[in-house]
C-alpha cells in the first residue's frame, strides 16, 4: 500500500492536508505563475531549503520556475555542465535522491556539480520526474542545506507535489498555450537563441551539433556564465569559441 493511502484508496487526511495546501498556493495563479509557486509550496511542505522545476528540451533541460536564487543558479549549471542530478532523470524517469553530495558516489558521480553545489551551501539533491518512466517532461529538483534522505512520508508528499506540477505543465487550456504572450513564449525565445548559437558554432568550426553544443556548455562555464548567456553572447557578436 502506498504511504498516504487508505485500504479503500481514498486519500487520508494528511493528503488532504498536503493537497490543501496546494491549492491554496494555485488559487488565482495565472499558469505563468503556477510553477514558481509549486516550488515555493514544497519549500512550505518538505525539509528543504530551494526547488527548481526544468522542462526537458533538445540537448538540455531548461529552467522554468525556482523558489530562489540558489536553486535557479544550481538549476541553471546543470544546464550548463550537461550533467548533474536532473540530467539522470531525463534520462531514465526515475527519482534522484543524492543524500549527500560529500559522499564520494557523488563526487564521482558528479564531480563539477557536487563541487559547486557545495559551494553554494547545498548537501542534498532530490530530483523527482515529471511525468513517468515512458514520458518524463522534466524535473523537479528539490536542495538541502542539510544531508540526509527523505523519509517516505516526506518522499510521498514530493511525488504529490511533482503530480501536481505535472498536471500544471501538460494539463493547460488551449488559451494559455497559444496566447502570443504565453507563459512559455520566454523560453521558447531562450531556447531559440541556443540553438542558433549552436548551428553559428558547427559552421564555425565545422562540428557536428553535440561537439557544438559542448563547446558552448564549455565557454559558459569557464566564463561564469550560464548556457543561455553564452549563446546570446555568440549570436550577438558571431564570436568564434576557438578564439579568446
Amino acid at each position: 500500500m502506498r504511504s498516504g493511502d487508505d485500504p479503500g484508496g481514498e486519500p487520508n487526511r494528511d493528503d488532504e492536508r498536503v493537497l490543501g495546501a496546494i491549492a491554496a498556493q494555485l488559487r488565482g495563479a495565472e499558469p505563468a505563475a503556477a510553477p514558481g509557486r509549486l516550488c515555493a509550496v514544497a519549500v512550505e511542505l518538505l525539509p528543504v531549503d530551494g526547488a527548481s522545476v526544468s522542462l526537458r528540451g533538445d540537448g538540455m533541460p531548461l529552467r522554468l520556475a525556482a523558489s530562489g536564487d540558489v536553486a535557479a543558479r544550481l538549476a541553471e549549471l546543470q544546464a550548463t555542465l550537461g550533467d548533474g542530478p536532473c540530467h539522470h532523470v531525463l534520462r531514465t524517469g526515475a527519482p534522484v535522491l543524492a543524500r549527500d553530495l560529500t559522499d564520494a558516489a557523488c563526487a564521482e558521480r558528479w564531480p563539477v556539480f557536487a563541487q559547486q553545489a557545495l559551494g553554494s551551501g547545498v548537501r542534498a539533491v532530490y530530483a523527482l520526474p515529471l511525468g513517468s518512466t515512458a514520458v518524463c517532461v522534466g524535473t523537479l529538483d528539490l536542495y538541502s542545506a542539510s544531508s540526509g534522505s527523505l523519509t517516505a512520508h516526506e518522499l510521498h508528499v514530493a511525488l504529490l507535489v511533482a503530480g501536481v506540477m505535472t498536471v500544471a505543465l501538460t494539463d493547460l487550456p488551449n488559451d494559455a498555450r497559444d496566447a502570443g504572450e504565453g507563459w512559455l513564449s520566454g523560453l521558447a525565445a531562450g531556447h531559440d537563441r541556443v540553438h542558433q548559437a549552436v548551428g553559428m558554432i558547427m559552421a564555425q568550426l565545422g562540428v557536428g551539433a553535440g561537439e557544438a553544443l559542448a563547446r558552448l556548455r564549455g565557454d559558459a562555464f569557464a566564463h561564469d556564465l550560464t548556457v543561455l548567456e553564452a549563446a546570446l553572447d555568440v549570436v550577438a557578436r558571431g564570436r568564434r569559441l576557438d578564439t579568446p
